[in-house]
């Protein structure tokens, strides 16, 4: 069974209409202090990523923010953290999150969120990680995500092979579960047709 001590949650800014999403942040965040799984995230204090933050501290668990200097100059950083890292660009941001976690999550979030998630995803799909990357899909978020996945699948622009390695979870223990016995694939990212 694979390791998990510390995980990278992507996730809104924003807090969305819905106050599920704000309530299935806080479980999760209460589930990694439980867990003692750290959390490695944007550093945010507002929107989902503040709601996450603050119920992995308030459960007394470890939160690393990464957070670039920019943003720490708008005040939308938060700085009580375990350890905040600033760093120089959204590049550089992105890839000590990635190094810093073991695995993975996505919550509901915006462009910026749908990015970070593609982007890791795109790095096990090229073996630059094996590590697990997961979905928490509350309230179904990301069905419809999920269904253009399977319509490039089905077109011949993805294999059902990487496809595959977007695990999707309706709760924390769920996700975790599958993300604990995850074992990345070796397959060719190149197709000759």
């Amino acid at each position: 069974m694979r390791e998990i001590r510390r995980v990278c949650v992507y996730c809104g800014s924003s807090s969305g209409l819905d106050p599920i999403y704000r309530e299935e942040a806080g479980r999760l965040g209460r589930y990694l202090a439980e867990q003692k799984i750290g959390l490695v995230y944007g550093a945010g204090k507002i929107g989902l990523m503040g709601v996450l933050a603050d119920a992995v501290l308030a459960g007394g668990g470890e939160v690393v923010g990464i957070i670039p200097h920019h943003l720490i100059e708008l005040e939308v950083g938060r700085t009580e953290l375990t350890s905040l890292i600033a760093v120089d660009s959204m590049h550089a941001r992105k890839h000590q999150m990635a190094e810093l976690a073991d695995a993975f999550i996505a919550l509901p979030g915006g462009i910026g969120t749908a990015e970070e998630l593609l982007e890791v995803l795109t790095w096990l799909q090229l073996e630059l990680h094996t590590k697990p990357i997961g979905l928490l899909n509350t309230n179904g978020y990301y069905d419809h995500l999920l269904g253009f996945l399977g319509h490039m699948t089905s077109t011949g622009f993805l294999k059902e092979e990487h496809r595959a390695m977007l695990l999707v979870g309706q709760t924390p223990e769920d996700l975790f579960e599958k993300m604990q016995t995850f074992v990345s694939p070796h397959i060719s990212k190149i197709t000759h047709r």
